[in-house]
């Protein structure tokens, strides 16, 4: 499905995505017409709408466009991106009128397994918004599937560890979570894990990493999957702590869309 606005999306519609590739976006794993924390989901489009476009988000209108593409029954993730068709190089800085694009896929039924990633030296620009420009993650991430490896963690220019490009990283410290600082887009499922499990943040850097007893990515379509390697480092596959994670946060509340 791909629709703007609730209709069907000309190609003159995705010209502006194909060449400008300005704009922003959030991902929801919808399960039975639900979604685990649709706030932060429609924080992240209002707050980002304001700062890429200088202008307001109707969140009553994108959870109305959003609902079109979610079934009452079964699994599905819809992505909505939000952009101005008008917008593109010679008129960037004209007044925006921001359109909201509705796509959905089937979600994946198997569990995708951990991850093996290696850290590279990388700081997305304006790292707080979700934006579209991903070609510099998934640049990196080519080259590391490439090699061997499933993923990458950016790193900061003080080896502080960041980041993977669509997803955030938890480390498990002295039998406790700890999240990594610093500048990154800090997605909903790590949000509302920390919510649930008050677990502090902390500057780590790559020494630090030695002195963990297990990693975990988190984002909206996956939930918790465990990191089983960094660079040369081994993490178990199941954790005590992991697997109580994974369970707290598929038992989270969830909110009709």
């Amino acid at each position: 499905m791909i629709e703007i606005d609730g209709g069907p999306a000309a190609p003159d519609d995705l010209t502006a995505l194909a060449l400008t590739n300005y704009g922003h976006f959030t991902t929801l794993l919808v399960e039975d017409g639900r979604v685990r924390g649709l706030d932060l989901h429609l924080e992240r489009l209002i707050r980002d709408c304001r700062i890429l476009f200088d202008t307001a988000l109707d969140p009553d209108r994108v959870r109305a466009l959003a609902r079109r593409a979610a079934p009452d029954r079964g699994r599905r993730i819809v992505r909505v991106t939000v952009f101005d068709p008008a917008l593109n190089l010679a008129t960037i800085a004209a007044d925006a009128r921001p359109r909201i694009l509705v796509t959905a896929r089937p979600a994946p039924e198997a569990d995708p397994g951990p991850l093996r990633v290696r850290t590279v030296a990388h700081r997305r620009d304006l790292p707080e918004v979700k934006s579209v420009g991903l070609c510099p993650a998934l640049r990196l991430r080519r080259r590391a599937q490439r090699d061997g490896y499933d993923d990458v963690l950016f790193t900061g220019p003080d080896g502080e560890i960041l980041e993977g490009g669509t997803w955030n990283l938890g480390l498990v410290r002295d039998g406790r979570v700890v999240w990594p600082g610093g500048d990154i887009l800090a997605g909903t499922t790590r949000h509302l894990l920390r919510r649930a499990g008050e677990d502090p943040t902390d500057l780590i850097d790559l020494s630090g990493l030695d002195g963990c007893e297990a990693a975990f990515a988190t984002n909206a379509a996956v939930g918790v999957r465990p990191v089983t390697r960094i660079d040369h480092r081994e993490y178990p596959a199941s954790h005590p702590e992991v697997t109580r994670l994974a369970t707290l946060y598929r038992e989270l509340p969830t909110t009709v869309l």
